[in-house]
């Protein structure tokens, strides 16, 4: 039979009412087992826990007893003492941290414990509460040193358990009390998957934001701001910027933050010929063309539905596309190739292109009144060079992605490098940024990028002292001369395809047409 009872007594606040209180319970024969007393408005709400010595006695005899002692308020029996109700919501909210958590006393004694901590030190299935840390086959027994006022943060440990290896760092308190006197420790476990893991999901955002655009600069600033206040429009937006200056994850965030719950699609126009850029635009309906699906297929408009479609590229829409794009925003409606009926849709556009389709409705080259289309909210996105201020946030920005995907150390780099970095014309913008940090920080294996790992295009060939080789240079003439040639060829399109410039463009500039340099492309996988 329990033969404890728990109270909660109300009494009008005045001095001895402890003392009062443990007279009564000890002349009737009961022992207080614990006690806490708190002052709320001139009053004292007291909460016992009592013991009686003899099973016989019961809470009418403890209700007489109580009743003896005076300024008594109000008295009530209750289950849970404020105690324990702290000490429940304490292991829940311990429990539920990510981190292991062990506590000790000044003796080496576990005081708490959560559940990591258990499972980090494979104690699962005991109550270790009290137990001597030492006792335990898998603790991690540096806490113990900062009974002696030392720290320590943020150490790799290997642990190896019958349940395999845990890996993780730990950080390690004194818990000084008054006085400055060390009254136990503490240690805190991170577990270096749930690290690494949450690393890369902050370092490759699935969803972008305008908040993942890198750079104080007033430039990106103000197009940020500009982009902000029109997001929830239904308007064509039409993103302007050199290669390499972010335009597609602009559009993303223009979409984010849009509200739009539907999908965003994206489609280089100059990725495709014409031929199939019509169908995957628009869809195609049942016996269009030769080898089309049975019934037809929805285009990337109607998947888009309730979302936004971004055309990347638009300035290398060829002339047909122009026309039925041109009467999708005006009639907001598609009709499939080869069909007959208008097909409604509900689909944001946005454009991108680094071309100046300004000089191209000049040249007739791009339709005038498609382009008063889709210029009515155009966005500017400044090239690197007018923003040499944030290169070194998107430095360090880069360079944490790159670590945390090569679970490398953290590295930086030098103040020479830096100064190589802010000097160059950055051609490539950002983009080209992100290849030079990561070309440097795969080379380098210490903390610090030096200058002379920052390399750039025209750098990566150079060979000794002040000499360059032009890239791409000639291959060795030792093989077989086909290989060799095709090596050749791989270079020369490799070259010419990182400067950024779209499909249609560098197959001008190699003279071919569009359909051999994608051929090409694929033999070569690039």
């Amino acid at each position: 039979m329990d033969n404890n009872f728990k109270l909660n007594l109300l009494f009008r606040d005045r001095l001895g009412i402890v003392a009062d209180i443990s007279a009564v319970f000890a002349k009737s024969g009961f022992n207080i087992v614990t006690m806490e007393v708190e002052k709320i408005d001139h009053q004292a709400d007291v909460y016992l826990e009592v013991e009686c010595d003899d099973a016989g006695r019961n809470r009418e005899e403890v209700l007489e007893a109580i009743k003896t002692i005076p300024d008594l308020v109000s008295i009530r029996f209750i289950n849970t003492l404020p105690r324990e109700r702290r000490e429940k919501v304490f292991r829940f909210v311990l429990d539920n941290v990510s981190d292991g958590i062990v506590s000790i006393d000044m003796d080496g004694r576990i005081t708490s414990i959560n559940q990591v901590a258990r499972e980090i030190m494979n104690c699962e299935d005991r109550d270790v509460e009290g137990a001597r840390l030492t006792d335990l086959p898998f603790a991690d027994t540096d806490i113990l040193k900062c009974l002696d006022g030392k720290t320590f943060v943020n150490e790799k440990r290997n642990l190896i358990t019958d349940k395999g290896r845990m890996r993780f760092f730990a950080t390690g308190k004194p818990i000084v009390g008054s006085g400055g006197r060390v009254m136990g420790a503490v240690e805190i476990m991170k577990d270096m998957k749930e690290i690494r893991s949450l690393a890369q999901e902050v370092s490759r955002p699935v969803h972008v934001s305008f908040s993942d655009f890198i750079g104080r600069s007033p430039a990106i600033r103000e197009a940020i701001s500009f982009a902000q206040k029109i997001a929830r429009t239904d308007t064509v937006v039409s993103v302007r910027g050199d290669s390499g200056t972010g335009k597609e994850l602009f559009a993303r965030a223009i979409h984010a933050e849009s509200g739009r719950e539907g999908p965003f699609i994206a489609i280089n126009c100059a990725a495709l010929p014409e031929a199939l850029l019509e169908s995957e635009l628009f869809g195609y309906a049942d016996g269009a063309f030769t080898g089309a699906k049975k019934g037809g297929a929805p285009g990337l408009f109607e998947l888009a539905a309730g979302g936004t479609i971004l055309l990347d590229e638009i300035a290398d829409l060829p002339p047909g596309p122009q026309a039925k794009l041109l009467r999708v925003i005006q009639e907001k409606s598609v009709r499939r190739v080869g069909g007959k009926t208008e097909i409604p849709v509900n689909t944001r556009i946005i454009t991108a292109t680094n071309r100046n389709l300004e000089h191209m409705v000049e040249d007739k080259s791009f339709r005038q009144d498609l382009y008063y289309r889709i210029n009515v909210l155009p966005v500017h996105l400044p090239p690197l060079a007018e923003r040499v201020d944030d290169i070194p946030l998107l430095v360090d920005h880069f360079l944490f992605q790159l670590t945390t995907r090569l679970d490398k150390p953290a590295q930086r780099v030098s103040h020479q490098a830096l100064e190589k970095l802010s000097r160059h014309a950055w051609p490539g913008n950002v983009r080209e940024l992100r290849n030079v940090i990561e070309r440097a920080a795969i080379l380098i294996d210490g903390d610090e990028i030096p200058a002379d790992a920052i390399l750039f295009s025209f750098e990566v060939g150079r060979r000794g002292r002040g000499v360059t080789v032009p890239v791409p240079n000639m291959p060795a003439v030792d093989g077989a001369l086909k290989d060799k040639m095709a090596d050749y060829e791989k270079r020369v399109l490799a070259d010419a395809l990182s400067q950024g410039m779209s499909i249609r463009r560098t197959a001008r500039m190699l003279g071919l047409s569009h359909t051999a340099l994608m051929n090409k492309i694929r033999k070569h996988g690039l």
